[in-house]
């Protein structure tokens, strides 16, 4: 007999207290052994004026189980509150998003009847590490981070995710036109690992082209991997094409544990009147039973599943009048695929599980070669208020800073949001009160440390207020900063 694997369930806000009971009908009926510990995070936490929406009792059952079957929840907007889903995806190091998006003609709505993708997103990293400061009165930024071992992990694991389940193609969405170096770094680093999986077809596309096409065209893809913004929006578009948000399933993995949950909301709409689909929800429990080892379970309901789609039985989110056979609830949703448990659909393709059909565990990344790397120059960023605008208000900012450059450094440039002002501004650039500016050596040579410090020394002096600093470097000889807009 299967020994139980114990796992942590949250039933989460709004629909989740009816699609978790819903979904947990359906695993037990088909034979799933789970021992289940029941945490509370969401709305009640966050309540009790806990920022994360979890609390340390929570935690413990997480690092214990590894594996976190998560109904939807709320997540406050402003206010300080965190995103519990980054939250835990960040502190349990669950880099890896797979969220399946496949058409289920013709019997749920779609104008893509053989769309059959995976979205492999990563989950760690991007603007949603959620560093964000309020910089001056009108400009806020949002810090965008990639680093190389997360790009290599997330990578391999869709080439990994490919060859495990039979794909044939991985192609990655990137904005490497204007972020050069950020989503510059994720596709050389596609790149380079391509080269080791050559039974793979590849492909990079620029993120705006790519959405297009996924969006007209998505029996072009196969496995989808990038970046965590783009990743998340992706996946919600792919999932809607593919015919409804409600349908698609994700699981969230790491080296030391795994996250199943729906990728829709809690619909607070919706809440109590037992009409959610709890489909999302119960096909990644199909997900999370593969992972922890029963795929004769998990085979079992998505089968019972395509059987309940396939003969007509919808909730409210998919049915349609005249092509449905009966509009039924949450529970008798899951009533019904409870009742085709050991059938398999007739039309739609039987689906088949082993426990083979799991990507290779990532090995964490090399550490990067020793490279040389020099500081060659500092951009001060400056909160100043101007009645000019464009170049001329960029002129007065400069002769005020440039007798405060020192002996060993020069003004090079001035930008505001991105686009040079100075030297050479134009009158008809708007500008505001957040501004760049960029401090070069006199002799080209490399800086220390100590002259950026006595050029801050000196801006202080003088009453400048300075709200930030970057070093400008580069690392054997190539520049690792952008260039202005213009410059």
């Amino acid at each position: 007999m299967t020994t139980p694997v114990p796992i942590t369930v949250a039933h989460g806000d709004g629909i989740g207290p009816e699609i978790m009971p819903a979904c947990l009908r359906v695993l037990d009926a088909a034979g799933a052994k789970l021992a289940i510990e029941t945490i509370a995070i969401g709305e009640s936490v966050y309540a009790k004026g806990v920022s994360t929406g979890i609390e340390p009792s929570a935690w413990e059952s997480l690092r214990r189980t590894k594996v976190f079957y998560k109904a939807p929840i709320v997540t406050p907007q402003g206010g300080g509150y965190k995103s519990l889903n980054v939250t835990v995806r960040g502190a349990l190091g669950l880099y890896a998003n797979v969220r399946p998006c496949v058409a289920y003609h013709p019997f749920v709505r779609t104008r893509h009847p053989g769309m059959d993708l995976v979205i492999i997103r990563e989950n760690e990293e991007d603007v949603y590490s959620g560093i964000e400061h309020q910089q001056t009165a009108d400009v806020v930024q949002c810090l965008k981070l990639i680093s190389r071992p997360g790009c290599e992990k997330i990578v391999r694991y869709a080439f990994e995710y490919a060859r495990a389940h039979g794909r044939r193609k991985v192609t990655s969405f990137v904005k490497d036109n204007i972020m050069k170096l950020t989503d510059g770094l994720f596709h050389q680093v596609f790149d380079a690992i391509a080269k080791e999986y050559p039974d793979i077809e590849t492909d990079s596309l620029i993120v705006d082209i790519g959405a297009a096409r996924l969006a007209d065209t998505p029996e072009m893809f196969d496995v989808l991997v990038m970046p965590n913004l783009y990743g998340d929006i992706m996946s919600d578009i792919a999932a809607q094409v593919a015919g409804s948000v409600g349908l698609a399933g994700s699981a969230n993995i790491g080296d030391e544990g795994a996250m199943f949950e729906a990728i829709h909301g809690s619909a607070p709409p919706l809440a109590g009147k037992d009409v959610a689909n709890p489909s999302g929800l119960l096909l990644a429990g199909v997900m999370m039973l593969v992972h922890i080892g029963q795929p004769e379970a998990a085979q079992a309901v998505h089968n019972a599943w395509l059987t309940t789609l396939e003969e007509g039985v919808h909730t409210v989110d998919v049915f349609v009048e005249g092509s449905s056979r009966e509009l039924v609830g949450t529970r008798a949703f899951a009533d019904a695929v409870i009742d085709r448990l050991g059938r398999e659909p007739s039309r739609l393709a039987p689906v088949r599980y082993s426990a083979e059909a799991t990507p290779a565990r990532i090995q964490a990344s090399r550490p990067a070669q020793p490279v040389t790397k020099e500081t060659v120059g500092v951009d001060v960023f400056i909160d100043w208020t101007s009645d000019l605008q464009g170049g001329a208000a960029a002129d007065a900012l400069a002769d005020r800073l440039k007798p405060m450059a020192g002996d060993d450094l020069d003004l090079r440039l001035i930008t505001s949001r991105g686009v040079k002002v100075w030297p050479d501004g134009l009158p008809e650039t708007f500008t505001v009160d957040h501004w760049r500016c960029r401090f070069m050596p006199k002799d080209g040579g490399p800086i220390g440390h100590r002259a950026v410090a006595g050029l801050l020394g000196r801006l202080a002096e003088a009453g400048v207020d300075f709200v930030k600093t970057e070093h400008l470097c580069t690392f054997d000889g190539k520049r690792g900063y952008s260039l202005a807009q213009g410059e």
